[in-house]
């Protein structure tokens, strides 16, 4: 399994350029950034959406912006895959985003992925004029829409809520193919969705049920004749380097896994990334 590592880059952190040098020195597979815009003071959901979570650490309403964060890290390196981790696309205006991506594609020679999910804070959505229940159902649009402007030389696109006049968009990217990752946990409804328009799928190890996922994807692959071999999974390890954990989801056919860096300075990610590059192959 390739290893990356993920980290949410904010004010306070060891900042995204000495990051990214560090990490590609110690030939990590993948660098991964996270993000939010803002998160409202009234704190109405609780962190994950769930009940009885704990409070939500500050990391979340201080990070920088992932693609201007990523294209900077791109200028100063060579070979590591670049990602977000994940973009709240539903919250962002699709037609900036392709934009974004496929620019942010070209600066790094190819290098990009996007890591996208559904977000779990209804405030933060409320702010962006985002109906928290059309969360899913616009997300879908936005990327369908993205790969119409990727892919066409004049792309346009008719849904329930984009509507995108015959237009040209440069640049495209410059991956054929520019790779869209899923997050969160794969029930039914989400595994239908990978199956449609994701390339691969990444949930958090040990925060979802990770065989109910595969069946699920498999499930949905089948019904569109899909082989589900084609969508590339890796796992997000919250709770860092598990070598049990791994090497089972290697085995049942996971391709990356991602270790997470604390919100920290240099002094601490650097020793951490240190511990780390004793389980690269």
């Amino acid at each position: 399994m390739d290893l990356g590592v993920m980290i949410f880059p904010t004010d306070k952190a060891i900042q995204p350029i000495q990051l990214a040098k560090e990490v590609e020195a110690r030939g990590f597979e993948s660098l991964w950034f996270p993000e939010h815009s803002h998160i409202p003071t009234s704190r109405e959901t609780p962190w994950g959406g769930m009940k009885n979570a704990p409070p939500l650490p500050e990391m979340y309403w201080r990070t920088h912006d992932p693609f201007v964060a990523l294209a900077a890290c791109a200028a100063v390196t060579e070979k590591i895959r670049l990602g977000t981790g994940i973009t709240l696309v539903a919250q962002r205006d699709p037609i900036w985003l392709a934009k974004e991506c496929a620019s942010l594609d070209m600066i790094s020679n190819g290098r990009f992925e996007l890591g996208v999910g559904y977000g779990w804070c209804v405030e933060e959505m409320r702010n962006h004029g985002l109906d928290f229940k059309e969360r899913r159902s616009i997300l879908r649009e936005n990327i369908l829409l993205m790969r119409e402007i990727w892919t066409k030389d004049e792309a346009s696109f008719s849904g329930t809520h984009i509507q995108f006049n015959k237009s040209w968009a440069w640049p495209k990217p410059v991956q054929k193919h520019l790779p869209v990752v899923m997050g969160g946990a794969a029930g039914p409804k989400t595994a239908a969705h990978i199956a449609e328009f994701c390339d691969g799928w990444m949930p958090i190890g040990g925060a979802y049920e990770f065989d109910g996922g595969m069946a699920e994807i498999k499930k949905a692959c089948d019904a569109i004749g899909r082989d589900p071999l084609t969508i590339d999974i890796g796992m997000f390890y919250a709770m860092g380097f598990d070598a049990d954990q791994i090497k089972e989801h290697s085995d049942k056919g996971a391709k990356r896994g991602i270790l997470p860096l604390p919100s920290e300075g240099s002094d601490v990610v650097l020793k951490l990334l240190d511990e780390y590059e004793k389980h690269l192959n």
